[in-house]
C-alpha cells in the first residue's frame, strides 16, 4: 500500500503515528516536499532549514527527526495555484514589480483590478 504526503505530513504535524513499521513504506517518504510543506510554518522552518542542510540523510532519519521534534499542532498551507502565477506574472510586468512586490500587491488587489491589467497587457496576436 503506498502512503500518500497527506498521509506522511498528518502523521508528522497532527497525530504522530508512526508510519515506517513496515520497511517497504519509507520507499514512498518525498523528503523535498515534505521540507518545502513545513518550511512554510514559523515553528518548522528551522527543523526544515536542519533538514535541507542534512539532505544526505536517509529518508527514515530524516522522517524520524521531524516525527520526534516537532510539537504536534495542525499545519497547513495551501500551494500555490497556477491562476495565481500567472496573475501575479501580469502583476510583475504591469507594474515592474519583484516576485514579493507582485505577491503583496496579489492580496490587495480585486478580480476587477486584476483583469483590468491582463486586459491592458494583452496586445493579441499568436503566441
Amino acid at each position: 500500500m503506498k502512503i500518500e504526503l497527506k498521509d506522511w505530513l498528518n502523521s508528522i504535524n497532527f497525530n504522530k503515528e508512526n508510519l515506517i513499521e513496515d520497511p517497504h513504506a519509507i520507499k514512498d517518504y518525498p523528503p523535498y516536499i515534505i521540507n518545502r510543506c513545513l518550511s512554510g510554518h514559523i515553528d518548522a522552518i528551522m527543523y526544515a532549514n536542519e533538514m535541507n542542510m542534512h539532505h544526505h540523510l536517509d529518508k527514515d532519519l530524516q522522517y524520524s527527526f521531524y516525527l520526534n521534534s516537532l510539537r504536534k499542532r495542525k499545519r497547513f498551507s495551501p500551494w500555490l495555484r497556477k491562476d495565481k502565477v500567472t496573475d501575479l506574472e501580469c502583476i510583475k510586468e504591469y507594474y515592474g514589480y519583484s516576485n514579493e512586490k507582485a505577491s503583496q500587491a496579489l492580496k490587495i488587489l480585486t478580480t476587477e483590478q486584476i483583469n483590468y491589467i491582463k486586459q491592458r497587457l494583452d496586445i493579441g496576436g499568436h503566441k
